[in-house]
């Protein structure tokens, strides 16, 4: 009977001590405590540490994280990210989601190194070949605005004699559209050329690419 009330008393004085709990820390600076409660952890503008049972307004988009009362971290909220890093990763997946797509096209297009040197010899050549028939045009462009300057030195504004007769409108209007041929087809031929380096360079990165997809030394 002693050791029966002995056991009762001191279930008495524990069920008494695990009644009485500390209260949790409510402002900043404070460490989590080990009364139940959930606590937010962040760190201030100084970089100085805080806990408490909430976040003040001013940190809300910042990182934050969620302690259990023993201290451990059971849930983290990201910090909210601002329209630059939103569009600086939305870029990043879609750039990513391209070079995914780019190695399937590269195993599902070509079987072997040589077919894609094959294919970009037969593109090269065909630029290749537009380059020439451009310049061979502007060549035939530029003789005939080399006649035209001579015959338009008969006329005014350009001969030097005072007494010349003024330029026929049919020789003004051949000599504007000539010059306006000759700069498209100039343009047209700066265009083709950049068309071939660009070309050229490409299909040795798919080239590259294709090598390491398949481990080719």
């Amino acid at each position: 009977m002693k050791n029966a009330g002995w056991i009762l008393c001191v279930c008495a004085l524990l069920a008494s001590a695990f009644a009485v709990g500390a209260p949790a820390p409510t402002h900043s600076n404070s460490s989590p405590s080990n009364n139940g409660r959930v606590l937010y952890k962040w760190v201030d503008a100084d970089g100085v540490t805080h806990y408490g049972d909430r976040v003040p307004p001013e940190y809300v988009s910042q990182e934050q994280h969620i302690l259990n009362s023993r201290g451990y971290e059971i849930s983290h909220l990201d910090a909210q990210k601002s329209a630059e890093q939103t569009a600086v990763d939305e870029q990043r997946r879609l750039d990513t989601q391209q070079s995914q797509l780019r190695d399937r096209n590269l195993l599902n297009t070509y079987a072997s190194v040589q077919e894609i040197e094959r294919l970009r010899d037969q593109r090269v050549q065909l630029v290749a070949d537009q380059i020439k028939v451009t310049s061979q045009f502007l060549e035939t462009l530029n003789g005939s605005m080399k006649k035209m300057r001579t015959d338009t030195l008969h006329y005014k504004p350009y001969s030097g004699d005072p007494k010349a007769p003024p330029m026929p409108d049919q020789m003004a209007e051949d000599l504007v559209r000539l010059t306006t041929d000759m700069r498209t087809q100039e343009q047209n031929l700066q265009q083709k050329r950049a068309e071939e380096s660009l070309m050229s360079i490409q299909f040795e990165s798919d080239i590259d690419r294709f090598k390491e997809l398949k481990h080719i030394q």
